[in-house]
């Protein structure tokens, strides 16, 4: 293993599949438009059979788009979550590899790879079905506290969340290894499944959090929509508390000091994977021991970036350029 790295990932390394379709597609499914749904891996190879086109294939999951921003921006990562035995495994645990990604900490099962299809409309709203397969079968006895040794900085999708036995392993592991942490609250579903514990989690274990309004919200009803007090609120608990407000910027906080970052406007033409670029921004000019402001900044200019395309994943000359701006 590498003896440096300085972001370990944790999540779901789900392959997504993003398609452009009309209104009348996504009309004949249940569940209707927006949201995410969990399917079966038939039901998701129909869904994809029954498109028009080919979707775009790119790696995904929560965690993996926030490693990936990261290792783009020249951050050394790692990723700790479970691939499938089959080719969409394959083609994951490659793309990681062609960044320079440490791959050995990937867990292998026996069942295909999580895939998420992203369904997006004319108006950017993505309509998703997830498959989680191999992903899901994760289990706290394969975490250790030797995957972390080596790394400086542990980040989570808020996912994990679900699997309190798996997120409390993880939080021990990385604890006894002497890393910082933060974590993505992910949904506010993810909020409200958690409220009894995510306190402690927040308090006890964890340095940095991500959180956009419905989360915030979610976490802090009394609070209406301060979002200022939310973010403040959010640092007393664990430190660094990032609180992201879509087209109108975001809130950093770190104590009782609070930074308010300019949104970058552009037009959106997906949101996918727009909160995770925004932390691995964040996250990478952090690790970099950069100001707070600077890294909002980063986090902005990345969110922004990727809304831009089809999916969560920008092309070469694209990071060329963000590189070169982020000097």
């Amino acid at each position: 293993m590498s003896k440096h790295i300085d972001l370990i990932a944790i999540g779901s390394p789900v392959v997504d599949l993003v398609a452009r379709v009309d209104d009348n597609f996504v009309e004949t499914l249940e569940g209707g438009k927006g949201g995410m749904e969990l399917v079966g891996a038939i039901e998701l190879e129909e869904l994809v059979s029954s498109l028009d086109d080919e979707p775009e294939v790119a790696p995904g999951g929560s965690a993996g788009n926030t490693a990936y921003a990261a290792a783009r921006l020249g951050s050394k990562v790692s990723f700790i979550g479970k691939l499938g035995d089959c080719e969409a495994a394959t083609f994951y645990r490659q793309r990681f590899e062609l960044i320079g990604a440490d791959i050995t900490r990937f867990k292998i099962g026996d069942i295909p790879n999580a895939r998420c299809l992203s369904l997006v409309t004319a108006d950017s709203q993505r309509t998703m079905r997830t498959d989680l397969g191999a992903a899901m079968t994760l289990r706290p006895d394969e975490i250790t506290v030797e995957d972390f040794q080596a790394a400086r900085h542990v980040h989570m999708e808020g996912y994990l969340a679900f699997n309190r036995d798996l997120m409390e392993k993880i939080l021990e592991c990385a604890k006894a290894a002497g890393c910082t942490t933060s974590f993505d609250l992910a949904s506010f579903e993810v909020v409200k499944a958690t409220g009894d514990i995510l306190k402690h989690w927040l308090t006890e274990h964890i340095d940095v959090v991500f959180a956009n309004e419905d989360e915030a919200s979610a976490f802090f009803p009394e609070l209406g929509d301060d979002y200022e007090e939310m973010a403040k609120a959010f640092a007393q608990l664990c430190g660094i508390a990032a609180v992201k407000l879509g087209k109108d910027g975001s809130l950093v906080a770190q104590g009782s000091d609070l930074h308010f970052i300019d949104p970058v406007v552009v037009t959106a033409l997906d949101t996918t994977g727009a909160g995770d670029y925004w932390a691995g921004g964040f996250l990478d000019a952090w690790l970099k021991g950069k100001h707070l402001t600077e890294c909002g900044k980063s986090g902005s200019v990345l969110g922004a970036e990727v809304v831009q395309v089809l999916g969560a994943s920008l092309e070469e000359h694209r990071w060329e350029s963000l590189n070169s701006a982020m000097l």
